[in-house]
């Protein structure tokens, strides 16, 4: 009788990239295109917005976020614009062990603090690269309208991102009008992690 085969071993996809990237297009695609992956839910204490897309949150007040961080329930945290956000270490531990696939977009802060605590191994990181800092402000200004001072912790955002563009597992190019390319990049890069 052959021995058991050794356990799998999750991976933790980390999508990063600039604001205007579109990284929540692509991910939305491969929420579609994968549904075996999963998507590790996102703690803040951001008001509710009346959207669907408060299905991937769970509301905390601050001093429940607090305690959470205190508590170490968060394999990372960070805080933008006045809010917080954090994802639940046992969370992606337990998924990790079971051999799945999470995948989570994720901010410069989060990306460093994963990146300490799980083995390289079990880490994938897409940067979405849709160019120059020119490019994207146009897109963001297309968008919605947007404070200068907004636009300008944007842009350094920005310059803390491209940085992990050079030590990316995988660089997806999201150029105007490429949206189709991008799909068929990304799409290529799960396929050739898939464990």
């Amino acid at each position: 009788m052959e021995d058991d085969p050794a356990p799998k071993k999750g991976i933790f996809i980390l999508v990063i990239g600039p604001t205007g990237s579109g990284k929540s297009v692509l991910i939305s695609y491969i929420k579609e295109t994968f549904p075996e992956i999963e998507y590790p839910a996102t703690y803040t204490t951001r008001e509710r917005r009346p959207s669907a897309e408060n299905s991937a949150y769970q509301f905390l007040t601050i001093d429940e976020f607090k305690s959470k961080v205190d508590a170490g329930e968060f394999i990372e945290s960070a805080e933008f614009g006045g809010n917080f956000y954090g994802t639940s270490r046992a969370e992606v531990l337990k998924g990790l062990r079971l051999g799945k696939i999470l995948l989570k977009e994720m901010e410069v802060q989060g990306v460093r603090q994963i990146q300490s605590i799980l083995p390289p191994e079990q880490l994938v990181l897409m940067y979405v690269d849709a160019g120059s800092w020119d490019e994207l402000e146009k897109r963001v200004r297309a968008r919605a309208p947007i404070s200068e001072e907004e636009l300008a912790q944007r842009k350094q955002r920005y310059e803390d991102e491209i940085p992990f563009k050079k030590t990316a597992d995988f660089v997806i190019q999201n150029f105007p009008g490429k949206l189709d390319a991008a799909k068929q990049q990304i799409t290529s890069a799960i396929h050739s992690i898939q464990i």
